[in-house]
């Protein structure tokens, strides 16, 4: 059986006490084993993170542009390949693994002219012979916790930034995918990385409480769920870390009487059951406002019927499985409870059949939901989607904003006063405005508010400049030696 290994200081390590089982979620197959980290392995690669550092902190910054021009290249020529791993390990349709591809790539550009983005400022004459210049410098080794739903993409995001900055780093991917982490890290040093700068390591709660609690561990990145968002964030706070903890979603997108219905209803579909729903921005609750109800949940529904859900790499299909068998009983037991709860089931995706042993779950759609049932108030992430039935525009306003998440948020209208006034209104850190999964492009950033995100800076673009490095402001004096003398007062402009 394949064996994933670390990556620590350019070496692959598949010694370990313990491995986990990595599945195929298409047939339910273990195909693959991956080492489980150690405290002592963790450290390991931590110390190389920290040897690594000062060489590829004085590393120029043409050379690293040069190093990911380079990966930029190797990933294009390689997206295939890197594709069919996420596909055979996640499940989703070799075309959504390829789209994710291509937007992390993105952020390997944004990186690529991150010698823009570093430049400093200089006032010249602030006092008498005195001159001031700000420089930005990097926080030093830096942890990155990234998610099953995207194990290339978010990867990309946080590391192509983390060192186009001159950090560190130590990437610890979910152990349900893997191996692309490991594809990404190769791929780097192929590109001319040097030994050290980014390490793979897998594991669980224990490896990830020693990054938490490293002293040489200056900043942590992390994107998951909300509760382990919230306790992320505190527990590597305490121990004096910067922390970035992207939480999870419940992202509403509401559709006004004068909204085109085709448009809306394709929309919806898209962006509720695109990767099976397993996606922090994905659409989990469809507003309807007004008379538009009605026909709405019909042209949702009669849309479902023709959606393909099958193993990513046939080509017809548009859906693959989930990630594990547990969780796709726990999405299904959403759809179980809702007729309890007074919602109606609209689809039941439980009665989709399928051949073989996959993790596969068919599209649900419930109707007439409300904020108190679990179908409404919990992130599901799987696909089902929930209609919420309201009179007026406020109504609706005030459904997403009383949420505890606030990741996206969409609208969908013809008229562009609306649209604006929702822009300005809504309480989300991203807004789509006829646009149904509003992922910022690769030179803006990327993060929700409320419980959508703990700490004080947005993923990749300029927010991550600002979070994977630390400000300096240099003073300099150049005085005739015959004017110095001593003055105990305050410093003043003079």
């Amino acid at each position: 059986m394949q064996r994933i290994p670390h990556i620590i200081n350019g070496r692959q390590v598949s010694e370990a006490e313990r491995y986990g089982p990595v599945f195929n979620p298409a047939t339910g197959a273990q195909e693959k084993e991956v080492a489980l980290a150690s405290a002592a392995r963790v450290e390991e690669a931590i110390q190389a993170a920290q040897e690594a550092l000062p060489a590829w902190r004085a590393t120029s910054l043409a050379r690293r542009t040069a190093i990911f021009f380079k990966v930029r290249e190797l990933l294009t020529e390689r997206k295939a390949e890197l594709a069919a791993i996420l596909t055979s390990e996640h499940g989703k349709v070799l075309s959504d693994a390829e789209g994710e591809i291509t937007r992390g790539l993105e952020n390997i550009e944004f990186a690529s002219a991150l010698a823009l983005g570093l430049k400093g400022e200089r006032s010249e004459q602030v006092a008498t012979g005195v001159d001031v210049h700000s420089i930005r410098q990097p926080v030093g080794v830096v942890a990155c916790i990234t998610p099953f739903n995207f194990p290339a993409m978010v990867p990309l995001w946080m590391i192509g930034s983390a060192l186009a900055c001159g950090n560190t780093v130590l990437l610890k991917p979910s152990e349900k995918d893997p191996s692309a982490a490991v594809f990404i890290a190769e791929l780097f040093a192929e590109a001319g990385l040097p030994d050290g700068v980014l390490n793979v390591v897998h594991g669980d709660k224990e490896a990830v409480d020693v990054l938490l609690e490293h002293p040489v561990v200056k900043a942590v990145s992390f994107v998951g769920s909300t509760p382990i968002a919230r306790a992320i964030y505190r527990r590597a706070a305490e121990h004096g870390k910067r922390v970035q903890a992207l939480g999870g979603a419940k992202n509403h997108m509401v559709v006004l009487p004068d909204a085109d219905l085709d448009m809306a209803a394709d929309a919806a579909v898209s962006a509720a059951y695109g990767s099976a729903g397993e996606r922090c921005m994905a659409v989990s609750v469809l507003v309807a406002v007004g008379n538009i109800a009605d026909d709405l949940v019909e042209a949702v529904r009669s849309r479902m019927t023709d959606l393909k859900i099958g193993p990513g790499t046939d080509p017809s299909s548009q859906m693959g499985p989930l990630i594990t068998a547990e969780h796709r009983d726990k999405v299904a037991s959403y759809v179980a409870g809702a007729a309890d709860e007074g919602a109606t089931v609209v689809v039941d995706g439980r009665d989709t059949p399928f051949d073989g042993d996959g993790f596969f779950l068919g599209v649900s759609l419930l109707d007439h939901v409300k904020p108190g049932m679990k179908a409404y108030d919990d992130e599901i992430f799987g696909p089902v989607l929930s209609v919420v039935r309201v009179e007026t525009y406020a109504d609706a306003v005030r459904l997403v904003n009383e949420n505890q998440y606030g990741n996206g948020t969409a609208i969908f209208t013809r008229d562009g006063g609306a649209a604006r006034a929702f822009e300005f209104d809504v309480e989300a850190g991203m807004v789509g405005v006829n646009v149904p999964i509003p992922v910022p492009v690769g030179s803006f950033s990327f993060g929700g508010w409320k419980d959508s995100l703990f700490g004080d800076t947005h993923m990749y673009g300029p927010d991550s400049i600002r979070f994977y490095t630390r400000g300096k402001v240099v003073t300099t004096r150049w005085p005739d030696p015959a004017t110095s003398e001593i003055d105990l007062g305050f410093p003043q402009v003079l």
